[in-house]
């Protein structure tokens, strides 16, 4: 395919579908490139000779060297015309045109033809369905949304045409400009996937979007992971799909569900993402104007006690942290403000602090070898000249190697002072909570650009092994459960000695061969929750094997008749209370696949959920996340007096399971729970798992 960067750089653009009509979205597109635009508008309509003043074309075969063509005509005329735009070397096209795949019925068959079309001719095609896009840097709006954008550093794509209009309106009222917009649309050819790549080559400061899914979340996460480390990604991602009530079969399925995954999978890219369109863009001229922090240690200098507090308790909200001062900045700050301010942090410098207090007071923490950003925080007063607070912030800024946010909290009175912050770049904020929320996300694009990564292991299994398993289970029925120690057996996963059995004197020759007394487990796919039941038995004796399986078998008769037995498993004791109960898993979600699973496992994990998600396949790096973000991972480690777990043992299966279900995509679900983890390593005791016999 094409450069999708050339739909921003086009030298002549036709209007096919150009009009003279009042209201018509072709007269609106029209006049926008014919008063914006520094190249040249064709005009593009058999029914005219001219359009608002230029002279008009019947089709694009008469237009020369057209580099774009923006389509504003019936759906039905849209596959001609766009087939004329590749047959005359139009090598990119933007159709506004809607009644395509979200009319369904006929439009769905529409777009299908629409994009065999694109492909025939290797086009870049934005839409259909679409607002338009626009590039400030040529002057282009080639979209029939709100004109006078102001030029800047931001590259903005939405999937809501809507959203794209707000956005145009309201930045233009704050004074934010753009580098480039595009309303997705339909994306039946470009897709956020193909922006971020183009916008990550250019001259974009920051990539922002506004999502509602991604079609493709692993090749998204490959191309997001690359983009992010030279240009900040943020976006808004909206909306929530039924994936985790589909998938509410089993433990892993229930809490990782879409939108689970999608925090993972943008996690991942090293995207950062925000709740509302205000933080979208108070994240973005953060990360514009502002260094990231060497570390995530904040200062706050306020003249307000209370909104001192608001910042605090933002701070210990988010993943910063107030920094503790040295010795030498508590006492510089006691000899230079009045014996009434608090020289601890936050830094009040009380209510009749002019300008130069501040200054001092922020020039002394910035020099704080423990102080990794700063937060200036005023209240209004009749004693304060706001316009030199703000000459003397942009100073330090300038001087300072460190992020500083301003809150201003104040309405007329505080504009000199955003006036001078806003020319010099630098964000101002009303709520101490907004500037705390930007401030958080410049240290968590210090950690994405810093991110090493790591491909994924590669362990040596027995794949072979693990497909007859999964094909001896799929004659069992269409859609089928698996509870089989071979799977993990084969791909290296400890598990307790033992096996399944169909008979009760198989069942005793197995546990005669285990020393000590044995588990036993109704093995039947239709059965999740077993020990609910009665179908777990612990501590079973030599003595007692042949009747409790009689017994497990029977119990599971009477509860669910119709359900598929496939015998009983007999394993060896594993205690619990020698380690932790912890779960590992891992559901297939629609745009992400795989997505694992982990945290505290047995009876508490869906009542705690106190767990971290991956999409696969997971790293060794990652892996160690995954516990790091645990509530309970100070036990895991040892808090307590307990003895910590072998965390290695723990990261290896993590990556172990990630590779199998990598691997064999006909594993639609997978829990083990529990994994139990002690010092010496970890074992998996239970599995079960879901598969779909036609991804085999």
């Amino acid at each position: 395919m094409s450069d999708p960067s050339a739909l921003f750089a086009p030298e002549r653009v036709a209007v096919v579908g150009a009009s003279e009509e009042r209201g018509s979205v072709g007269r609106a597109i029209t006049t926008g490139l014919r008063d914006e635009f520094d190249g040249e508008v064709v005009p593009v309509n058999p029914n005219h000779e001219t359009v608002l003043g230029q002279p008009c074309v019947d089709g694009l075969a008469e237009a020369e060297a057209v580099d774009l063509a923006v389509v504003v005509v019936p759906p039905a005329a849209v596959l001609d015309v766009v087939r004329e735009a590749g047959e005359t070397g139009v090598g990119s096209v933007v159709v506004i045109t809607a009644g395509f795949a979200e009319a369904g019925g006929e439009g769905a068959t529409r777009e299908r033809e629409l994009r065999a079309v694109a492909a025939e001719y290797d086009l870049n095609l934005v839409g259909p369905n679409s607002l338009g896009l626009i590039s400030t840097p040529v002057g282009l709006n080639a979209s029939f949304g709100p004109g006078d954008v102001l030029p800047g550093g931001f590259s903005f794509m939405s999937q809501s045409g809507a959203f794209v209009t707000a956005v145009i309106d309201r930045a233009r009222d704050q004074g934010v400009g753009f580098r480039h917009i595009v309303s997705l649309g339909n994306e039946a050819v470009l897709d956020e996937r193909d922006f971020v790549e183009a916008w990550g080559e250019g001259e974009t400061s920051v990539i922002l979007g506004y999502l509602e899914g991604i079609d493709d979340g692993q090749a998204f996460i490959e191309t997001a992971r690359e983009v992010s480390r030279e240009t900040p990604i943020v976006l808004v991602k909206s909306g929530r799909t039924e994936a985790g009530a589909r998938a509410a079969s089993s433990h892993t399925g229930s809490i990782a569900g879409s939108d689970r995954a999608y925090e993972a999978g943008l996690d991942q890219a090293g995207v950062l993402r925000t709740e509302t369109a205000e933080e979208l863009f108070d994240v973005a001229r953060a990360l514009d104007g502002l260094p990231v922090p060497a570390s995530g240690e904040v200062a706050v200098v306020t003249n307000a006690g209370g909104p001192g507090v608001m910042a605090t308790d933002a701070t210990d909200d988010s993943d910063l942290e107030l920094a503790s001062f040295a010795d030498g900045t508590i006492d510089a700050l006691r000899e230079t403000l009045p014996e009434t301010a608090n020289v601890y942090n936050p830094v009040d410098v009380i209510g009749d602090a002019p300008a130069e207090r501040f200054d001092k007071a922020l020039e002394i923490v910035l020099d704080d070898p423990n102080v990794g950003t700063a937060l200036v925080l005023a209240a209004p007063t009749n004693v304060l000249d706001f316009g030199a607070l703000g000459e003397r912030i942009v100073e330090r800024r300038t001087a300072s190697d460190l992020p500083i946010a301003a809150c201003l909290m104040g309405g007329a009175s505080m504009e000199p002072a955003r006036e001078r912050l806003n020319t010099a770049g630098m964000p101002t904020y009303f709520d101490p909570s907004r500037a705390i929320r930007s401030l958080e996300a410049c240290w968590r694009y210090r950690e994405v650009r810093d991110r090493k990564y790591v491909a994924p292991a590669e362990f040596d299994v027995d794949r072979e092994r693990v497909r007859e398993e999964l094909e001896r289970a799929s004659r069992e029925t269409n859609r089928v459960g698996v509870e089989a120690m071979e799977l993990f057996d084969a791909y290296g996963i400890p598990t307790p000695d033992g096996e399944v059995v169909e008979e009760p004197a198989e069942a005793v020759g197995v546990a005669q061969d285990i020393d000590g007394e044995v588990v036993m487990k109704v093995v039947s796919p239709g059965i999740q929750h077993k020990s609910d039941i009665g179908g777990v038995r612990v501590g079973v004796p030599n003595e007692a094997v042949y009747d409790t399986y009689e017994d497990l078998v029977s119990r599971a008769r009477n509860y669910q008749p119709d359900a598929t037995i496939l015998g009983v498993q007999v394993q060896e004791t594993i205690d619990p209370d020698a380690g932790t109960e912890t779960i590992v898993g891992m559901n297939r979600d629609p745009q992400f696949g795989p997505v694992v699973l982990f945290g505290l496992g047995g009876i508490f994990v869906e009542v705690l959920e106190d767990v971290s998600v991956r999409v696969a396949p997971v790293t060794e790096p990652e892996a160690r996340s995954m516990i790091d973000e645990l509530d309970a991972a100070p036990v895991l480690r040892g808090a307590r007096g307990r003895d910590p777990i072998d965390e290695t043992a723990v990261v290896e299966t993590i990556q172990r399971l990630s590779q199998l279900v990598t691997e064999f995509p006909t594993i639609l679900e997978l829990d083990v729970n529990p994994l139990v983890a002690t010092p010496e390593g970890c074992v998996a005791i239970d599995l079960a798992a879901t598969i779909d016999p036609g991804e085999l």
